[in-house]
């Protein structure tokens, strides 16, 4: 099991930026794919950013095309999250997950990925 721990949350105005961390106890690039999802209340988890390092290939869903930015420090064992031009109704619970087979069935759907952190609340204010 891949230990993960999400931070960098916070309270930021629409239209403001911030950046998560998922501090994870192996490297990123051992892993298949690692993921970050949220969740809003009464919502369900939606898929927000993939990674493949081992192809160099990323992947979001299409609300955050352009805005959002997944990237990796291996020497730090840790994947980011550079979010900007925030939206209030992006206020949620980020987690990040990881995959750890040879495979994945669908990069955008939680119940592919193994591991999670527990989350990270992101608040944005209008």
């Amino acid at each position: 099991q891949v230990q993960l721990v999400e931070s960098g949350g916070g309270l930021v105005q629409a239209g403001g930026s911030l950046r998560l961390s998922c501090a994870a106890s192996v490297p990123p690039f051992s892993t298949y794919a690692m993921a970050w999802f949220r969740q809003a209340p009464g919502k369900a988890r939606e898929f927000v950013a993939a990674a493949r390092w081992s192809i160099g290939s990323t992947y979001y869903g299409d609300s955050v095309k352009g805005r959002f930015t997944i990237s990796r420090d291996n020497a730090k064992n840790t994947v980011y999250l550079q979010m900007d031009s925030l939206k209030p109704a992006e206020t949620a619970i980020y987690y990040c997950a990881v995959r750890r087979g040879t495979y994945i069935l669908s990069r955008r759907t939680a119940s592919s990925y193994d591991d999670w952190g527990r989350g990270t609340q992101v608040t944005v204010s209008s």
